[in-house]
This record gives C-alpha cells, sequence and structure tokens, in this order.
C-alpha cells in the first residue's frame, strides 16, 4: 500500500518551515480493517526565534512508509550539529500510543499537510450551530455612544500635538528606534493626568509613568506588551473602572481571528495591551497554532471601541463582530469545528482521491487521540500521568525535571542538568529565563514549599496542565483497547458492546447487537463511574491497568483533582459537511484558501490553473468537539502522524 506526506509542525513555535514528506510502496505497519476519519506579533519575535529544539506536533500526519523529502531544505541542527532528526529519535510514533488500525482498505497516495500554516484552516461551530466568522470590523452604533461617555475623548484631542502623536504613534507599531517616548510635563497635576489618559485611551499598548530629570517633569511613554517588557509586565492589578451602562451586557463577545498562535499566546497578548488578567477572557474551546483559526471569545467589561483599537497594532490578530451579553463562554460549548485542509503536491490519481474522501464521509474514521495528546520528548506525558496516578510524587517530579534526550529548548537542558547535579531548585529555576513554563512553577513550588511537599509544590502548576497528564493516561488506555476493539470484531457491533443511552452506558445482548451499527458503539476512558465492556476486551482494560500498577476497581485518588470519573467517547466518527476538490497550481508560494482577512481586505480568491505544475487535494468537513482532524486525514492518505516517523522517513530519503 502507498503510504503518504505531509508536514510534521514543531515546537511550541520552532522550526514551523519543517515539512516532510513520505512516500513509499510497502505496507503499512498494521493492516487496516476490511469493513465489512505570515503576519508576526512583534512581541513574540524574540522567543519564537529562541525556539529552536523542542518539537510538538501541533495537528499532524503521516504513515510507516521508509522514504521522505524535506520541502524546507538542510535538516535543523542544534548546537552542537545534532540533527532534528537525531534528536526526535527518541520520540513517540502511532505504536506507542495505541494508534494502530485503519477503516477502509483502499490505497493511501502521498501528500505535504501543512506545508505553509495557511493550509490548515479551523472555523469554530458556535453553541448555536453555526460556523463562525470574522466579518465585520465596525463598532455596533450604540456602543460608539456608550464608549464616547466611557472615555469622554473631547480633552484627549486637546493634549497632545500632531507631532507628539506621530511619535506616539510610531512607538505604538515598534517603527521607531528609541523604546520610548517623552513628554514634557506641565506644572499642573490634572493636566498631566490628561496627558497620561490620552496616550492610553488612543494608543492602546501604550503605559505611561512620569519622571523628573534636571527639575524638569517628563510624561514617558512605553510598550506594555513590547518584546523584553512583555515578560516582565505585570497582569495583576485590577483593570481602571469606567461607566459601563446598566443596560448593556456585562461581556463582550467577539471574534478572534489568529493566524500562527495558539490561543492562549493570543489570549496573553491581548491581555497586556489591554492591561487585563488573562481570566478576564473566556472562550469554549483552544484552538491549533500552526494554522489560521478563527474563533468567538468574551471579555468582562471591555468595550468594543478599545478592542476595535487593537486592530490597529496586532498583525497576526483580528478581533471584530462585536457584541454585548450578560454570560460569558465556557469550555466545551461549541458544537465542533469546521475545517479546510489543503494537502498540497498530491501523488494519488483523482480515482484514488475519490475512494479515500468518499469513504471518510461515508464511513469516518477510528476517533483516536491524535499524537499532540501525549507530547513528543522522550518523557511522554502518558508516563508523568501514570506516575500521578500511582500517587508517586518522586516520579512525578523525576519524569518532569530529569535530563532528557531528544529535542529541548537550550535553557531547559540546562535547568535540567542543574537539577541532575544538585537537586537544587532554586539553582535550576536561575537557569530559566521564563518562569511560566510547567519545570519552572514546579521548580518555583520545590522551592517555596521544600523537597518534602512535593504535591503543594506540584499544585502550583495550572490545573488544566496538571489533570492533562492524568487525561494523556487515559487517552492511551482508550487508544489501546480500541484498537484491540477493532482487531478483534471489526466494524461489527458484537454483543458485549457499549451503547450510550441518555448518560448511562448499556451492554448490547446478541439480540440487540443485530439492530446496532458500530457508529452506535463507545468505549470507555477507565474511572470510577464507568463500565466496560462484558466482552474479552473489557477485560483488557485491567490487564493494561495492572500491568501499570493501578488498580481499576479504585480509581478515587487522595486528592479529588485526580480523581478519575471516566467517561465515554464513540469508537467511529463520521465527518459533517464534507467536500473536496482537487486543484491544480505552479506556485507553491501562494495561499490556497481565501481566509477571513483577505475578504475583508477585498483581496481576490485565490485562481486556480486547469494545468498547473502540482496538485493539491482542498478538503473540507466539520467534527465534533475533542476529535483529531489529523486522525481524518491519517485514514485518507494512510499515514503514520508521528514526528519520529516523519524525521526517520525525511532521514532516510536525503541520505
Amino acid at each position: 500500500m502507498r503510504s503518504s506526506v505531509h508536514t510534521c509542525v514543531v515546537g511550541r513555535a520552532a522550526l514551523s518551515t519543517l515539512s516532510l514528506l513520505t512516500m513509499d510502496e510497502s505496507k503499512p505497519e498494521s493492516a487496516p480493517v476490511v469493513p465489512g476519519e505570515k503576519r508576526g506579533c512583534p512581541e513574540d519575535e524574540e522567543d519564537e526565534a529562541a525556539v529552536t529544539k523542542r518539537a510538538k506536533l501541533e495537528d499532524e500526519h503521516e504513515n510507516g512508509a521508509p522514504r521522505g523529502q524535506m520541502s524546507g531544505g538542510e535538516e535543523e541542527e542544534d548546537g552542537s550539529g545534532e540533527t532534528f532528526a537525531d534528536m526526535m529519535k527518541h520520540g513517540l510514533t502511532e505504536l506507542d500510543v495505541g494508534i494502530c488500525k485503519y477503516v477502509s482498505s483502499q490505497e493511501g497516495f502521498s501528500g505535504i499537510l501543512k506545508e505553509r500554516y495557511s493550509d490548515f484552516v479551523v472555523h469554530e461551530i458556535s453553541k448555536e450551530g453555526k460556523i463562525v466568522h470574522l466579518d465585520d470590523l465596525s463598532i455596533p452604533e450604540e456602543v460608539q455612544e456608550a464608549a464616547a461617555e466611557e472615555e469622554n475623548p473631547t480633552p484627549d484631542c486637546t493634549v497632545l500635538t500632531e507631532e507628539q502623536k506621530k511619535q506616539l504613534g510610531d512607538l505604538q507599531l515598534f517603527k521607531n528606534k528609541e523604546s520610548s517616548v517623552s513628554i514634557e510635563g506641565d506644572e499642573s497635576k490634572e493636566k498631566r493626568t490628561l496627558v497620561h489618559k490620552a496616550i492610553k485611551t488612543q494608543f492602546p499598548g501604550l503605559e505611561t509613568k512620569t519622571e523628573e530629570k534636571d527639575g524638569r517633569r517628563f510624561i514617558v511613554a512605553y510598550h506594555a506588551a513590547g518584546k523584553k517588557a512583555l515578560a516582565e509586565v505585570k497582569t495583576s492589578a485590577a483593570p481602571r473602572k469606567h461607566f459601563w451602562p446598566k443596560n448593556r451586557g456585562s461581556f463582550c463577545h467577539f471574534v478572534l481571528y489568529k493566524e500562527n498562535k495558539d490561543t492562549m499566546d493570543a489570549i496573553n497578548v491581548l491581555s497586556k495591551f489591554l492591561r487585563l488578567r488573562p481570566n478576564m477572557f473566556s472562550y469554549m474551546g483552544t484552538k491549533d497554532k500552526r494554522a489560521i483559526t478563527v474563533q468567538e471569545i468574551a471579555v468582562l467589561k471591555i468595550t468594543a471601541e478599545r478592542l476595535a483599537h487593537l486592530n490597529k497594532c496586532l498583525m497576526n490578530l483580528k478581533v471584530g463582530n462585536f457584541s454585548y451579553k450578560n454570560h460569558p463562554l465556557k469550555l466545551g460549548e461549541l458544537q465542533g469545528n469546521h475545517f479546510t485542509v489543503v494537502i498540497r503536491n498530491i501523488s494519488g490519481t483523482d480515482a484514488q482521491v475519490h475512494q479515500a474522501v468518499t469513504s471518510l464521509k461515508q464511513t469516518g474514521f477510528i476517533n483516536y487521540y491524535g499524537m499532540q495528546r501525549f507530547g513528543t520528548t522522550a518523557v511522554p506525558t502518558q508516563q508523568v500521568g501514570r506516575a500521578i496516578l500511582k500517587n508517586d510524587w518522586k516520579q512525578v517530579v523525576d519524569l518532569i525535571l530529569k535530563p532528557r534526550p531528544g529535542a529541548e529548548k537550550e535553557f531547559l537542558v540546562r535547568c535540567r542538568d542543574e537539577w541532575a547535579k544538585t537537586q537544587d531548585p532554586e539553582a535550576a529555576l536561575k537557569k530559566l529565563p521564563n518562569k511560566r513554563c510547567v519545570e519552572g512553577q514546579l521548580l518555583r513550588g520545590l522551592s517555596q514549599h521544600g523537597k518534602n511537599n512535593i504535591v503543594t509544590a506540584f499544585g502550583l502548576i495550572p490545573r488544566n496542565n496538571r489533570l492533562m497528564y492524568i487525561h494523556s493516561y487515559q487517552s492511551v488506555v482508550w487508544n489501546t483497547m480500541v484498537s484491540r476493539r477493532i482487531d478483534a470484531f471489526g466494524l461489527t457491533a458484537v454483543e458485549g458492546d457499549l451503547v450510550l443511552r441518555g448518560t448511562k452506558a448499556h451492554i448490547l445482548s446478541e439480540e440487540e447487537a443485530k439492530s446496532h451499527s458500530i457508529h452506535d458503539i463507545v468505549m470507555p476512558l477507565p474511572g470510577f463511574d464507568v463500565i466496560y465492556p462484558s466482552h474479552h476486551v473489557g477485560k483488557g482494560y485491567r490487564e493494561m491497568l495492572t500491568a501499570d500498577g493501578l488498580d481499576i476497581d479504585n480509581m478515587r485518588h487522595k486528592i479529588k483533582d485526580y480523581s478519575l470519573a471516566g467517561a465515554y467517547r464513540r469508537v467511529l466518527i463520521r465527518p459533517s459537511d464534507v467536500s473536496w476538490e482537487v486543484i491544480e497550481y505552479d506556485d507553491p508560494k501562494i495561499s490556497l484558501v481565501h481566509t477571513d482577512f483577505e475578504k475583508l481586505e477585498n483581496k481576490p480568491a485565490p485562481v486556480f490553473n486547469k494545468e498547473g505544475k502540482y496538485r493539491a487535494l482542498r478538503l473540507e468537513f466539520s467534527l465534533p468537539p475533542s476529535t483529531y482532524a489529523t486522525m481524518a486525514i491519517r485514514e485518507v492518505l494512510k499515514l503514520d502522524t508521528s514526528i519520529k516517523k516523519q524525521t526517520q522517513l525525511n532521514t532516510t530519503w536525503l541520505n
């Protein structure tokens, strides 16, 4: 079977140009089941440039095949000359996390996925079932009146000269060479206050302070979210209080369009420009970094006008479609996501493409947890999760902080080496320029609470990050058991399978199984509030957890946060709204998707040739929450999505 191609997306910021092509005539490692899934923000430039080691697959793809090609040119090397492929040889493959089956038996074909981040476009589907678009940057008329009352701009327009406004505008957009602008202040404190207010109101992202030089007072404007200052600016101060009409909803809802930036990074940028705490924002789901994504965000008591001002200085973020509502957004409220995916340089014939995508549309794909769930270094997140569940806290610290082979940022390598030598949390912490990473938060906890109070120290890591570890362990168990279920019974409902009746799971009898399909079947994530299939795959859960030193009958933890209730997840997912076309093009650098931002700027849609040098598959589909688009694309191309496998294939091809 011909296996395939795509781009691996690496790092929280790094190696974004790395694209890997994999092609082969050999069969995948596990046989398929025959049926009976641009613009950069200035404040991030330093971080982006610094991160050239650690790899993390973002929504990724690829398959067991022994040849590959890198579209980005030469292999990446670290400072010691070690290639990226060498660093990643310690990473995970799909087999390591239980991903080893396909639904259909059709032949795969090669292609490049995420060669450009604009080849992967995600639009959120709101809780009302509508695809979210950024298509309106205007401020509602009634909002403008309220904003005028709130900000009282009349005096602001007169206290700054045109020259000062130009200097401040250049500072806001990082155009001038200086890091600040000084304006001589009046003797009157009231007039200086007006200048401070005018700068903050008219130039979002700028902060001010008063300094005295040679007996004269100056108002100094500087970038609150600028490069080095980005890590230093404090966000703990309460937002300034403004007039807020009683008949206006307390939350401003808006659409966030972002390019090549993950959701939390985008929220952090917005919070710094608006001088807010990040927890003032709420959203329904996090979105991929290496992609163009559109989603709804809500923020407490910030006017649409203040948000709209940000469009002047945010280069890979845009906000719009403003409205006021009385409620925030909650994680999981969305109905799903709509994907537009471009797979470039495909080798499959039109007939192969049609067969593969038709199978995806009609039958679907195995609902595996994708590779980004498990990390990419030599210490997978599920190992940490298992140690937490076993209450082995020394191992938790060891797994997170110990030196490890593979792709890592230089400062993390130094931090881990220091910890291994000294076991001194303060000394190791000094090796980290940014203390907000998981390692930094854990070391800070150990420094404050001591190495004999690991549970409290570990608690300094944000709750979602801590729970990520145990959810990762659950995911490995689920993937492994689903592969076993598909291997044993194929795509037919059988006696002992589980189906949902309301929120409760029901075990099918032999007679009931005849009236159900594989699309009705669910499998449990291990926990204290689930039941397991009554056939032999159900016993496999007990065997796997016992081998890991866990008691499946006692999934309650001494610490409530780490008690696993469990959940149910569908074995197969059928995408909705599936459409596709094969397009031909000559320029590999052009975007093949007409984005919301390009439409707002009235840029023309891409024009495709009837006979081009290259062929691409443009695929659109919608998925429910908590499903992985990469697993759908894996089913189409028949590919292994692990970064380790991609780099191995790429190196083999280069050699």
